[in-house]
């Protein structure tokens, strides 16, 4: 009798032990690989951060977004306050970004290579240069539609308006800002000029041009990367490994981005709406070891 005790007093004990590994190996959020991801306002970061979210979420990790702009952004990265951003512009418009912070960080790869940053004018604006901004102030008010401030766009205005000696204010607004006026002076068929860059929905929404630089103040086609603390890929190598096999053609990043604008639902459900219409491109970027091993 005393041996049947003994062996059932063994099995429950035993099966303690079990339930409580397999309690440890399915336990809560702080058994999950955590990543936090910096984004900007601006339509092909919001639309990147939130596809990489989604594919993160499905590979077991728990995904912070941290919306700031650009100046904190790096400023976090170079602390690993944030661990990755996505949308960091090379070699000419956040040179100085990286000039300042480069030595505390790691570029993980490029998601985009067909980056463009100018002034823009709807298609029926009858100028196709920079060059002819002065003849025609009057009907552009003067005015030259911004966004943030600390963006690099912003810098290289302010580097053309002296270059090109142009007699007008750069406004200071922020991406949706500057695409609501855009809106506004299309619908009643009125000139504007504004900083824009491709990829953005906004020429696929409007007819856009895309003013000639013949001093090369916007610099020529970059190619979007992605950033990390220095470090950062030898903490998870995994989660690195997925960064750098995400890229985008125009034809994905443009339907991500309309997808994105479009929405009815939350920005992160129209990505993984996106996600899962895309999945065989998706798949392909994951790497084989599986991110909880």
């Amino acid at each position: 009798i005393r041996k049947e005790i003994q062996m059932k007093k063994l099995k429950t004990i035993t099966a303690l032990l079990l339930a409580t590994v397999m309690l440890a190996a399915c336990g809560g959020s702080e058994n999950k690989k955590k990543i936090s991801i910096a984004y900007a306002n601006w339509s092909e970061g919001i639309a990147m951060t939130n596809l990489a979210k989604v594919i993160f979420e499905d590979q077991g990790y728990e995904v912070k977004l941290l919306n700031a702009d650009l100046a904190p952004i790096f400023a976090s990265l170079s602390r690993k306050k944030a661990d990755v951003f996505m949308d960091v512009w090379m070699p000419v418009t956040m040179a100085d970004y990286m000039q300042e912070y480069g030595d505390k960080l790691e570029v993980i790869g490029n998601i985009y290579d067909n980056a463009r940053i100018g002034l823009v004018v709807p298609e029926y604006v009858t100028i196709n240069s920079i060059e002819e901004l002065n003849a025609e102030k009057d009907r552009f008010s003067g005015e030259i539609v911004g966004i943030d401030a600390g963006a690099g766009i912003m810098k290289a205005t302010d580097q053309a308006l002296k270059d090109y000696q142009l007699d007008y204010k750069l406004l200071t607004s922020s991406g949706p800002a500057m695409t609501a006026s855009l809106k506004k002076a299309i619908d009643k068929n009125e000139w504007i000029v504004v900083t824009g860059w491709t990829p953005h929905w906004m020429f696929d929404r409007f007819k856009l041009k895309i003013l000639q630089d013949p001093k090369t103040i916007y610099g020529a086609v970059e190619t979007i990367h992605t950033v990390a603390w220095k470090g950062f890929s030898e903490q998870d190598p995994f989660a690195a490994q997925l960064l750098k096999n995400m890229h985008l053609t125009d034809e994905h990043i443009s339907s991500l981005m309309t997808a994105i604008e479009d929405a009815q639902t939350s920005e992160t459900e129209a990505a993984r709406q996106w996600m899962n219409e895309h999945k065989e491109l998706v798949d392909s970027w994951i790497p084989k070891d599986s991110a909880t091993e």
